[in-house]
């Protein structure tokens, strides 16, 4: 299992395109082998991987996730084969339905029918960045379209699945899964164990699972958890995030982080290796003074 950090640029609305690169560039210089790249209400997450590619050497940089419903999948398709260029194949694509909440009231556009729409979406788009023709006529795309965008191909992808049609779709159709505010009892017992059935099904390898989760190394956990509960305390409000939390059993964000000593965050995130996670994504927040630091040497060493 691969264990990569969360980008706090791309969570940070107030981080210019500058912060981003440079934090990027830090993280690879640290041998880190991923990053994960928030697509939120601030900068283009594709964007700022395709220039931070031209600076990086090893590092692979996904986006985390980039929402689907506003963007024609030939349109998002040409952008990724171009990150995928201008990173030499280190690019990876996280791709999402966003929320209710975002796409209809923000947006004022269609939430209905969200898996359909997503199925609809990757029989687009991932012959696209295959390097193959799409014809599609569907009920939401109706496509022929054709890319040629020398050294983009391929873009693996993505997708954040969390609900059983979602996953079943990520597993038939894509690499694999993304996921956030989602506890270890329910990937060991309804991610990992869903989306390599729909894998297995449809003869594909065995897909990949990127788990994102709150980490804080610290001595004062019962402190870190109130930070942590702050923190992140938009997510049980929405729909989808708050599936997984009742589905753990849990209510808050700090009873599925990795919150206290070196032994701890340690034997944790061993056992999200043994959930059939392959990559650990840490989204580590500040839980007080010089906990970010020694969270992230601390996860250096596990390297």
């Amino acid at each position: 299992m691969k264990i990569g950090l969360i980008s706090t640029a791309g969570e940070n609305p107030g981080a210019g395109l500058a912060d981003a690169v440079a934090e990027l560039k830090r993280i690879d210089n640290e041998n880190f082998p991923f990053i994960s790249m928030p697509n939120i209400f601030g900068l283009d997450a594709i964007t700022t991987i395709a220039l931070a590619g031209r600076e990086t050497r090893q590092l692979e940089m996904a986006t985390g996730v980039v929402p689907t419903p506003p963007r024609h999948p030939a349109a998002l398709a040409q952008q990724a084969l171009t990150t995928q260029e201008a990173c030499g194949g280190r690019f990876t694509l996280g791709i999402g339905l966003s929320h209710k909440l975002v796409i209809e009231d923000m947006f004022g556009l269609s939430y209905a029918k969200p898996a359909n729409q997503m199925r609809e979406y990757l029989e687009v788009l991932m012959p696209l960045l295959e390097g193959k023709p799409a014809a599609h006529q569907g009920e939401h795309y109706r496509v022929n379209a054709g890319l040629q965008v020398p050294g983009g191909v391929p873009v693996p992808v993505l997708v954040a699945a969390l609900g059983p049609r979602m996953l079943e779709v990520a597993g038939q159709l894509t690499q694999g899964t993304s996921t956030w505010m989602t506890g270890l009892s329910t990937l060991t017992n309804h991610i990992v164990p869903t989306i390599n059935a729909a894998a297995n099904a449809a003869g594909r390898s065995q897909p990949r699972v990127l788990a994102s989760i709150p980490v804080a190394l610290t001595t004062d956990a019962e402190s870190a958890r109130e930070k942590c509960n702050k923190a992140f305390a938009i997510y049980p409000t929405l729909p989808s995030y708050k599936a997984m939390l009742d589905r753990e059993g849990v209510a808050q964000p700090a009873e599925i982080a990795l919150i206290g000593d070196e032994n701890e965050i340690s034997q944790g995130i061993d056992r999200f290796r043994d959930a059939g996670v392959t990559d650990f994504a840490a989204s580590i927040f500040p839980a007080g003074p010089g906990t970010t630091e020694r969270t992230r040497e601390f996860l250096k060493s596990l390297l």
